[in-house]
Formats: C-alpha cells, sequence, structure tokens
C-alpha cells in the first residue's frame, strides 16, 4: 500500500535577484528544499508559492515550473510579498513553511521540523549566517521565518503579516502567535547551551526566545552539529540599511516602541 504524501506549502517572498548572470538565488532555495531526505524518501510534497512584487517580470524558464504558484501583490514591500503568498496558499496544504528566496535549508530540515510537529503548532529554529563569499558569520538565535513551520490551522489562526510593520513584521506576528495560547517548539543545534543561565552568558540571543517567545515556548535540540537553516547575510539587507541609515534606523526604533507598547515586550 502506498501511503500519501504530506502536502507542505512553502511561502517564498521574492524580489528575483540573482546571483550570478544566469542564476537566480529563488533557485537555490527551491533546490535546497527539494533535496531534504523526507521529499526525497517520497514522505512530503512541495509546492512552492512565490509572492512577488506588484509589476515584476517572471523570468520564462522559472514562470515553466509546475511546482510554483505565481502570487503577485499590488504592492512592492516584502510584507505584500509575504499576505500574496499566504492568500494564494489557501488550505490546501496540511503544512505551511516560510523560506526566504536568499536563504536555504540542510537536508534534514523538514525532517526535523516535521517530527517535532507532532507535539506541537509551530516550530522555529536558529540559522547558520554565511556572507556573500560563503564564509560563516556566527549561528544568529533569532528566529526568523526561514526556520518557521507550522499546520495549516497554526497560519489560519494567526493570521496574515501586518502590513503596517515595515522591518520587524516578523516580531510583531510572533506576539500575536504568543498570545494565541498556541504552543511553540524553537530548535537549537547540538552544540547549544543546555540551560537558560547559561545562554544567558554565551548565546544571549537564545535566551531571549526563552524569555521573549510567550508562554507556550520550549527549546529544543536536534541532533546536527550546526542550525538548519542558512541565511545569508549581505549589504542589501534591511538590517544592514538600518545600520547605516538614520531614516531607517528611527523606523525601526518607532515599530520596536510599538511593539513594547501592544504586547509588553518585543517578541521573540
Amino acid at each position: 500500500m502506498i501511503s500519501k504524501k504530506i502536502p507542505v506549502g512553502v511561502i517564498i517572498p521574492s524580489r528575483l535577484e540573482q546571483i550570478g548572470p544566469n542564476d537566480y538565488f529563488l533557485e537555490r532555495a527551491i533546490a535546497s528544499a527539494l533535496a531534504q531526505t523526507i521529499v526525497a524518501e517520497g514522505r512530503v510534497s512541495l509546492t512552492f508559492i512565490i509572492g512577488i512584487d506588484a509589476g515584476a517580470s517572471v523570468p520564462p524558464r522559472l514562470a515553466e515550473r509546475s511546482d510554483v504558484v505565481w502570487a503577485r501583490s499590488d504592492t512592492s514591500s516584502q510584507v505584500g510579498a509575504l499576505n500574496a503568498g499566504i492568500d494564494a496558499a489557501g488550505d490546501r496544504f496540511d503544512y505551511i513553511a516560510f523560506l526566504e528566496d536568499d536563504d536555504r535549508w540542510d537536508s534534514q530540515y523538514l525532517a526535523f521540523s516535521l517530527g517535532v510537529l507532532d507535539g506541537c503548532g509551530f516550530v522555529s529554529t536558529t540559522q547558520l549566517e554565511v556572507d556573500e563569499h560563503g564564509q560563516i558569520v556566527r549561528i544568529n538565535d533569532f528566529p526568523t521565518p526561514s526556520g518557521w513551520m507550522m499546520p495549516f490551522d497554526t497560519l489560519r489562526r494567526v493570521g496574515r503579516f501586518d502590513p503596517a510593520m515595515r522591518w520587524h513584521l516578523d516580531n510583531e506576528w510572533l506576539g500575536r502567535l504568543g498570545e494565541s495560547g498556541i504552543k511553540r517548539c524553537h530548535l537549537v543545534d547540538a552544540m547549544a547551551p543546555n540551560s537558560l543561565a547559561l545562554a544567558e552568558q554565551v548565546r544571549p540571543w537564545l535566551a531571549n526566545v526563552v524569555r521573549f517567545g510567550g508562554d507556550k515556548i520550549e527549546v529544543q535540540r536536534h541532533t546536527m552539529l550546526a542550525p538548519l537553516v542558512i541565511r545569508l547575510v549581505h549589504s542589501r539587507s534591511g538590517t544592514a540599511r538600518i545600520a547605516v541609515d538614520p531614516v531607517l534606523k528611527q523606523q525601526s526604533e518607532a515599530e520596536y516602541t510599538m511593539l513594547i507598547e501592544r504586547y509588553g515586550r518585543i517578541p521573540w
């Protein structure tokens, strides 16, 4: 008897930026998802829902992919692309994952995440940050959306991203998740500290996940020595732009103030 594959929708917001003359970040992200062991074993089927800006031009070879659904936003923003992807995904999938187009998954990411979701309603994870030359920068314990996976019901309950947020829409969404009462697990590498006291000493951002992640969060180690998400840091990222532009920094700080007023903390 052939068991049914688990349908997973992978929402990818994309500006369709290129790595080189003939390669797109998006293709590399999709390739990392298709290289998952659980996909190769035939246990999971993936559909990629690509959220793009209004007026974006889709390259022909990407437009022809049968495993891709294109979701055009009516704006030109990250939040617009994400929400267009959510709307296009609908309720067709058992699980929803997010992946930014310049990030990649380790081949075990889906297997570990689905295993955790047997006992909770949302999983996030740490990332291994690398620069544009492939050099390791650091381990980043902040739960960016590239490490989010959840049953569809969780996304339905928490909802779309807040279009009022430009820089910290992930924090805001995590704030609503924390209020929902949904049990959440944050996956960390096998080398992560095994107590909050140690985390406060050597990986304070991991301690922030515990302190500011809401009442229903727990941290679990997986068996890999490195994180399950590889995150690209580059000069064009929002974080880099905020660091050098005083206007953008002011916008970022204003959003943090709104989050603290709304949730009593900056949600992690």
